[in-house]
């Protein structure tokens, strides 16, 4: 069949237009002399917040739109080299080698200028000047969450989700000023027991007059209904997002708030040391070890007795305008009181483990990447029926019982027009991850999302397939 001249100019057009919409790129970020994969590097398009981050091996993903096609690829690792590759010129025949790089410590503490020369001083210098590097004005962040809850032998649950974040500015209280919406949801497994007496009797004393010993409980004696409520009202004052926002764990967006983490009494519970100088993206970085200072830190979170940690970790700071680049962040038991408990209900003294990475975008400072661990109480496991089953029962119990829970979030996206974020404002905003939402297969088709590594993937496709034979 033949076709007119201007026929066949519109289908090439439409073809075209179809194939450079949206461009997509993967690849591995591997260290030259180690021949090793750098996990957690950054990917991003220049002067853009459109970037990914690698996965445990190395890799990522990244979709690029239309608009960028011709931009230039940054890819930079704390401690290493950067590589700036020009998109037109982007080859994935090969993975991108990073080198690792080192300031000199004697270089920069000769400079003239008069500094912080201890870690003490450098991390007070940096909460002194977050009111100039962190956002002062509204804006709202897209992104990608991936929640995972699983036991010592398998995943439980997986929740996969684009959610927005809303921030008025630093400057003001979060629990006011800054809200979640869950926009778009991906996947949804839940394969978890539904008997966690554990979590129905702490729902009960939160929420009623009467009190519960979970040890005189039995299963038939609770209704599914009423134990499927108390397992989402767990999950929400754990696993919610406004823990991670709008809570103590936002360590530096939130450093104003009541009993702060890192506020007026952070060097009573903090101490921290001068590491050493490290390079990211061509700049300077201090590298500060975070260790326990004499009083415990605590949470002060309702409900749980989230007291009694000492702190360990890493902080990073920018040696030219002291900006926070990243922060790794744990919290071990160190009274006598958490530490029984840890042990007891959770088989870890680590309760919580927080990773996030900022990312400057117009001379502010961003958060890029989050991630979330901490463990989860719960009931579930072989009980020994007699004296023969018990060592049986305590190994079984250890690989069951034992949860914990994995949140990651990637930002890929910052609007900072205030028409744009007003137009978001205007709808109803909804922070709740647990609820699933119809799947949208068209929006997820240009998306950024987080790459799996090759083992968590193995996991959760075969947690999809036990959920699917669950259903039936």
């Amino acid at each position: 069949m033949k076709y007119p001249n201007q026929i066949l100019c519109l289908l090439f057009f439409l073809c075209s237009t179809i194939v450079f919409a949206q461009k997509e790129i993967s690849n591995q970020v591997v260290d030259f002399f180690k021949d090793e994969p750098i996990e957690s590097a950054s990917v991003y398009i220049k002067s853009t917040a459109i970037g990914t981050v690698t996965n445990a091996d190395g890799k990522f993903a990244l979709r690029i739109p239309k608009e960028n096609v011709s931009d230039t690829l940054v890819v930079s690792s704390i401690g290493y080299s950067t590589e700036k590759i020009p998109l037109d010129q982007y080859d994935d025949s090969e993975p991108i080698y990073l080198v690792e790089a080192v300031a000199s410590l004697d270089e920069v503490v000769l400079e003239a200028e008069v500094r912080p020369t201890t870690g003490n001083d450098i991390v007070l210098k940096a909460i002194e000047e977050l009111p100039l590097t962190m956002p002062d004005s509204s804006y709202i962040q897209k992104g990608f969450l991936r929640h995972k809850e699983r036991n010592k032998k398998e995943f439980k649950w997986l929740i996969e989700s684009a959610i927005s974040v809303y921030d008025s500015s630093y400057a003001v209280p979060a629990k006011k000023h800054l809200k979640v919406n869950v926009d778009q949801m991906r996947k949804s497994y839940d394969l978890r027991d539904i008997d966690s007496l554990f979590t129905y009797a702490s729902y009960i004393n939160q929420n009623s007059t009467v009190r519960t010993n979970p040890k005189n409980l039995k299963r038939s004696q609770v209704k599914t209904a009423l134990l499927e409520k108390s397992i989402k009202w767990n999950d929400n004052r754990v696993n919610g997002l406004q823990n991670i926002f709008q809570g103590k764990l936002n360590m530096f967006r939130n450093v104003d708030g009541k009993k702060a983490i890192f506020g007026e009494d952070i060097l009573k519970n903090h101490q921290f040391k001068l590491d050493t100088i490290l390079v990211d993206n061509e700049r300077k970085l201090y590298k500060i070890e975070i260790t326990k200072g004499e009083e415990h830190v605590g949470l002060d979170t309702k409900g749980i007795y989230n007291e009694g940690f000492e702190a360990k970790g890493w902080l990073y700071i920018y040696y030219d305008n002291f900006a926070i680049k990243k922060v790794e962040y744990e919290l071990i038991a160190a009274s006598e009181q958490q530490k029984s408990r840890s042990k007891r209900l959770f088989d870890t003294q680590t309760n919580h483990k927080l990773i996030i990475t900022y990312k400057e975008y117009k001379d502010k400072m961003y958060p890029n990447y989050i991630y979330y661990e901490t463990p989860k109480l719960v009931n579930v496991g072989y009980k020994a029926k007699n004296k023969q089953d018990e060592q049986f029962a305590e190994q079984f119990n250890k690989e069951e019982r034992y949860y914990y829970t994995i949140q990651e979030i990637l930002f890929s996206d910052i609007v900072l027009n205030h028409d744009k974020i007003e137009a978001e404002l205007q709808k109803k905003w909804d922070m709740d991850i647990f609820s699933p939402k119809v799947y949208n297969k068209e929006f997820w088709e240009t998306y950024n999302v987080l790459l799996e590594s090759e083992d968590e993937e193995k996991m959760i496709q075969d947690l999809s397939k036990r959920a699917s034979l669950f259903k039936e």
